[in-house]
């Protein structure tokens, strides 16, 4: 692949300025899900490595948590202007190690410049206040202060803005940062540092670091000068790292986990608009997004005639590698992804769905898998019952509302949600009832830089995006200034 931006693609990971290898040579391949080529290695540093970038993160943060909110935020909206003056190329690498389809990884370039952007603004109005005192003589109020240092663990399939998304935030705070990327999708946050590095971040204030997940992951959550963790990826991993956090100490702590959104179409939906909504709502990065529509629940009277439409859509979409043109449904991003998706069909045939598009290991090969519509998935089945990572529909019907807002709600899961309605009566029930963060109405993008982006439940604690997305990496520290000659208060 031939890049505007060469040095963009980096093969050593990111501390304290420099460019470094692994002290042990270790490395890992890093493979294109399309065709399994490997396109590259990367180094696993130890964890003496590890705990080197925490030094590192600690040192600069004495100074970088001092520098004038004006210049941090100078700097954080010259590396957006970079990741912009290089979208192509960063789009490129994306799809290279990710494998999906160019046009998505473009969005995904720009939705991720927007946080940078939003962050370096937003962070000018991160404000204390002052208090009305009830102190005789004294002045109350209260500053926002930096936590120090935050380790960012990110996953590998939204591999640039869930760095950017976490990154911007902490470091427009004055905190320093760590980033431990997927090693499936290393390049990516590589090629973010090189840009960080131009827009001239201190040596120290934004590091990467591989090395094995376990390890690497232990290594960052268990130090102590590490205030801050804030981490993207699948409810199991953040059981473990939650568990890691709280054997170490007490320290701000950020999870996004998994999803298992329900896709609700009523029966006063507009039937054209809710096919098109949940088409976009399912296949966006072959369905490997923990917002993706999980289980479809479609009204009794609608439900054969949305099977019908959907389904011809679904047949519709183009399947292929990520620089083709017109492609919208990519590769799975490796062999266990696939194979668990090809038992959660099986599974659900044998207890008695019907397939009516897809069911199987696309004519490509490798961990390409056809776009696949359930009908009649039910509790009990695993397509139905777990969290599907892939380019696969699950639909089932329903007869009333309070039936689907408890179908909908059975789930430790609690992320997105999608409702397609006209009735605003209908639409105003289902989103005070439906135990789920974000809700969607009769459309696809709702996610954003401004908003407050998070789960309930087993989904998650906090939220990214949005003025709450400083609360992982600020303090609020309250002051009480008292004897300071002011007038005492008049008592009758």
């Amino acid at each position: 692949m031939l890049l505007g931006h060469p040095v963009l693609f980096k093969s050593l990971c990111y501390v304290d300025g420099r460019w470094i290898h692994s002290d042990s040579a270790a490395t890992i391949a890093v493979q294109n899900p399309a065709d399994q080529e490997v396109i590259g290695h990367v180094p696993m540093l130890d964890r003496a490595q590890i705990e080197a970038a925490v030094d590192a993160a600690h040192r600069a943060y004495e100074s970088w948590r001092w520098v004038p909110q004006e210049r941090r935020s100078a700097i954080l909206l010259r590396w957006h202007e970079l990741i912009l003056r290089h979208q192509h190329d960063l789009a490129g690498i994306l799809s290279l190690e990710q494998g999906k389809p160019l046009t998505e990884s473009r969005g995904e370039i720009a939705y991720a410049a927007s946080f940078v952007e939003w962050y370096a603004n937003d962070a000018k109005r991160l404000c204390g206040r002052t208090i009305p005192s009830h102190i005789n003589g004294a002045h109350l109020g209260t500053v926002m202060e930096p936590v120090g240092v935050a380790a960012l663990i990110t996953p590998w399939n939204f591999p640039v803005a869930m760095i950017t998304r976490k990154a911007a935030a902490a470091l427009a705070a004055g905190c320093t940062a760590i980033v431990k990327p997927a090693h499936e999708t290393p390049f990516s946050a590589l090629a973010l540092a090189q840009l960080a590095e131009e827009a001239g971040f201190p040596a120290g204030v934004f590091n990467v670091v591989l090395g094995e997940p376990q390890m690497a992951m232990e290594t960052l959550v268990r130090d102590v000068r590490v205030r801050a963790v804030s981490f993207t990826g699948s409810t199991r991993v953040g059981g473990l790292v939650a568990r890691a956090v709280a054997e170490s100490g007490i320290k701000k702590l950020a999870l996004e986990l998994g999803g298992n959104a329900p896709f609700i179409v009523t029966e006063d939906a507009d039937l054209d608009q809710a096919v098109k909504v949940a088409i976009g709502a399912k296949f966006q990065t072959s369905g490997q997004d923990c917002c993706a529509a999980n289980r479809i629940f479609v009204a009794a009277p609608l439900y054969e005639r949305f099977v019908l439409q959907y389904s011809e859509a679904v047949r519709a979409l183009k399947v292929g590698s990520a620089f083709e043109a017109g492609v919208e449904v990519g590769p799975l991003m490796h062999q266990a992804a696939f194979d668990t998706t090809a038992a959660r069909v099986a599974d659900a045939r044998t207890k008695g769905a019907r397939i009516t598009v897809g069911g199987q290991a696309h004519a490509l090969g490798g961990w390409f898998f056809e776009p696949t519509v359930v009908a009649d998935a039910a509790p009990g089945m695993r397509i139905y019952d777990e969290e599907n990572f892939a380019p696969t529909s699950a639909i089932s019907s329903f007869n009333t509302l309070d039936e689907v807002v408890s179908k909908a709600n059975d789930t430790e899961h609690g992320l997105a949600a999608y409702i397609c309605a006209t009735r605003v009566d209908t639409i105003f029930q289902l989103v005070r009832r439906l135990d789920f963060a974000m809700i969607s109405v009769n459309g696809v993008k709702f996610t954003g830089a401004p908003i407050p982006f998070g789960g309930m439940k087993a989904s998650g604690l906090g939220r990214e995006g949005g003025s709450e997305g400083f609360e992982p990496f600020v303090e609020t520290k309250y002051f009480c200034l008292g004897n300071l000659g002011l007038p005492l208060s008049v008592t009758a």
